[in-house]
């Protein structure tokens, strides 16, 4: 694609060095995405400028007056510490008529309450796990009929931010103390949904209008179900030495009953559409023995580090990561948004 000016936005404790040498595996791990995404842009011919953004849009409305970018890469997956504020600073960039990369507000506000997702789900009859929510600032009231195991999180942080193996709990008392635990922690709504073993199966989708769909990629847990549930704990997701400790990996699905991949295609594209997402997400699925699938959630812009899931997954396809960051890039330049259709571009 032609050279662009890129404007990423980026959280400011995550702004990367001009370079790997020197710096410790644990630093890196903490910016890694917004290193990769810089640096391959950077090396696609783009110029790039990074701008950390905290609790202010005075600064990034100014940079974006001054130098007027032709996009705005979004790497920020919150401000002011608030995770479902995200949406409101992409909100304010289309009030700027700024294209930007990755979902629009609407779908960012759908997906990212995990509640109402699941709303959108019922409604549009996307098999998804039995769920209620606990509202924060009100009493715990346990229904009385309930059946566990069932699988305690919070309604809004992603990232499994507070998920760990006492979000699975097995009786009342225990889903009690853990629904005031996160209540408590995480101050947020709390989300209960039945629990579904089997197996964790993920599907980047990337599109406007028209939708790809990357390889069904899988997490294998190791040997982590032999001490525990198989759930994609915080540490299961981002520890390196606990997944070298139980063998946690992802890789491409392979021995998927017949059927099973068509049928992923058919419920990404309609839960894609139905949270009005944009740009590129990943959906997490979880199949029973039996071949049943549930969603579990839509995650708008997931993580682009080279070596995460969703770069993985288009890599399968065939789709570098300096081509997946460039397809990003040309989907936001095109995004047909309101001020466009309004007022043309």
């Amino acid at each position: 694609m032609k050279r662009s000016s890129v404007l990423v936005v980026l959280h400011p404790s995550l702004m990367p060095p001009d370079t790997l040498e020197g710096q410790d595996p644990k630093a890196i791990a903490e910016w890694r995405t917004e290193y990769d995404v810089i640096q391959t842009l950077r090396a696609n011919g783009h110029e790039v400028r990074a701008l950390g953004v905290l609790d202010s849009t005075t600064e990034l409305r100014s940079t974006i007056a001054d130098w007027q970018p032709d996009v705005v890469f979004n790497l920020l997956e919150e401000f002011d510490g608030i995770v479902s504020y995200d949406q409101h600073v992409i909100a304010f960039l289309e009030m700027l008529r700024q294209p930007y990369t990755g979902c629009n507000p609407r779908g960012l506000l759908l997906s990212r309450d995990k509640a109402l997702c699941k709303q959108v789900f019922a409604f549009h009859r996307i098999p998804s796990p039995q769920f209620q929510v606990f509202p924060r600032g009100l009493r715990v009231k346990l229904p009385r009929k309930l059946r566990f195991p069932l699988f305690v999180k919070s309604s809004t942080d992603d990232a499994s931010l507070g998920i760990a193996q006492a979000s699975v709990v097995e009786d009342p008392a225990r889903l009690k103390e853990r629904i005031e635990f996160v209540l408590e922690q995480h101050k947020s709504d709390v989300l209960v949904e039945e629990y579904i073993e089997g197996r964790e199966l993920y599907v980047g989708m990337m599109g406007n209008q028209r939708l790809t769909r990357f390889p069904v990629w899988e997490l294998n847990f190791g040997s982590m179900a032999s001490s525990g549930s198989a759930i994609a704990t915080r540490k299961a997701k981002w520890d390196l030495k606990y997944r070298a400790k139980y063998g946690i990996d992802s890789q491409p699905a392979t021995d998927l009953p017949p059927g099973t991949e068509a049928r992923l295609d058919r419920l990404c594209r309609r839960i894609y559409r139905a949270l009005g997402l944009t740009g590129y997400a990943r959906m997490d699925f979880r199949m029973r023995a039996d071949g049943s699938l549930y969603a579990l959630e839509a995650n708008a812009n997931p993580h682009l580090a080279q070596e995460e899931d969703f770069a993985r997954s288009a890599a399968a396809a065939g789709r570098s990561y300096g081509d997946l960051l460039d397809s990003i890039v040309k989907l936001g330049l095109t995004y047909p948004a309101q001020w466009r259709v309004m007022y043309g571009s």
